[in-house]
């Protein structure tokens, strides 16, 4: 180690491929690093999200978050003063004097003197990782493969399938995600989050079935019984597996149902939605938009597992009523298996061209 203790500062917003490897970097040379990053209220993603975050990456640094609402001008010495005081109340006294600072922009060899340091200023030219935070949050896809999975799990727009029985979600989620994947580049990452309601009932007719008498009845999906934990239950997997998908995923992320889908489900089987379901439900990830598939015009297919051919009318407009009441986009889907996945791609797409609307840091 060359430093006792080096310094690493930035905004991280969101940190890519290049902040990493100045970490990486830092922390090779200095027997202890502290990484501050500085975020402005005014910025869309929040600072406790990318301390997170670089925690994660860089378990071996010490990372603290310092909330800086002071304008950038290189030019002004209090202002100079205010960001580097609010840098040193982020420093943990025991770790001892900064030796080294760290940086990839050029107001770095400044920053170095002012905490009386030795600068180190790597990659300024963005040669060795051509990327920066600006361009990211310009075009998060082009970028994809340079974000952490973390990272690509909160930028990851989140399209929900829902709709009553035997309307075709299931087949227009997975054509969805297929036809996203066959784009290639970052979309051949595209996840498909399956429905964890369908796995609890056929887990729970399997056990229905092993406990039943011999020579009685053989139980039948008619004979389960679901209860509010049920449906908690079917929320927390749901969204679980919703999670771990974003996170390995590409820029849309297709769900076959979500928790507020379970919402309609829990008032279809044991008459209202409780205050457990509905929290859950209300604490979900961002979605970018709900497709909702019309059961007009599709036969009921009765698969063993489906109980519900004479509520599928209630439960389309059920699905409406509670999309119409929320702010996120949403379609609902007619026509043949085709024409769905048109205008499921056409309604993602517009999603896709809308971009992040990621907030500029103060300037």
């Amino acid at each position: 180690m060359t430093f006792r203790h080096g310094l690493v500062i930035g905004k991280f917003y969101p940190p890519h491929a290049g902040h990493h490897f100045l970490v990486r970097a830092a922390a090779d040379a200095c027997e202890r690093l502290t990484v501050v990053v500085m975020a402005a209220d005014v910025e869309t993603i929040p600072l406790a999200e990318r301390v997170a975050w670089l925690r994660s990456a860089h378990p071996g640094a010490t990372v603290a978050g310092v909330v800086d609402n002071l304008p950038v001008d290189y030019e002004d010495e209090e202002i100079w003063a205010g960001h580097v005081a609010l840098m040193r109340s982020a420093l943990t006294a025991g770790d001892g004097p900064v030796e080294a600072v760290f940086s990839s922009e050029p107001y770095g060899v400044e920053l170095a003197r002012r905490f009386g340091a030795a600068p180190v200023v790597l990659d300024v030219g963005r040669e060795t990782f051509a990327v920066s935070g600006t361009a990211v949050r310009a075009d998060p896809v082009a970028h994809w493969g340079e974000l952490e999975p973390p990272v690509r799990g909160w930028l990851a727009r989140r399209v929900v399938v829902l709709g009553a029985e035997s309307t075709g979600t299931t087949t227009l989620s997975r054509d969805l995600a297929a036809a996203l994947r066959a784009r290639g580049g970052p979309h051949a990452r595209t996840g498909w989050v399956a429905e964890y309601g369908r796995e609890l009932t056929v887990a729970k007719l399997a056990v229905a079935r092993a406990v039943a008498a011999a020579g009685g009845p053989v139980p039948t999906v008619f004979d389960l019984e679901w209860t509010d934990a049920d449906f908690e239950l079917v929320c927390r997997r749901q969204t679980e597996a919703e999670d771990r998908a974003a996170r390995d995923g590409g820029p849309v992320l297709v769900c076959d149902t979500d928790a507020l889908a379970t919402t309609v489900w829990q008032e279809r089987y044991v008459g209202a939605v409780t205050d457990p379901v509905r929290a859950l439900a209300g604490g979900l990830p961002p979605r970018a938009l709900y497709l909702l598939t019309s059961d007009e015009g599709v036969p009921f297919d009765d698969d063993g597992l489906r109980d519900g051919e004479h509520l599928r009318g209630w439960m389309t407009g059920r699905f409406r009523e509670v999309l119409g009441a929320g702010a996120v986009p949403w379609r609902e889907l007619t026509g043949t298996r085709t024409e769905r996945l048109a205008a499921a791609l056409a309604a993602v797409d517009e999603i896709l061209a809308t971009g992040w609307n990621l907030a500029d840091p103060l300037g």
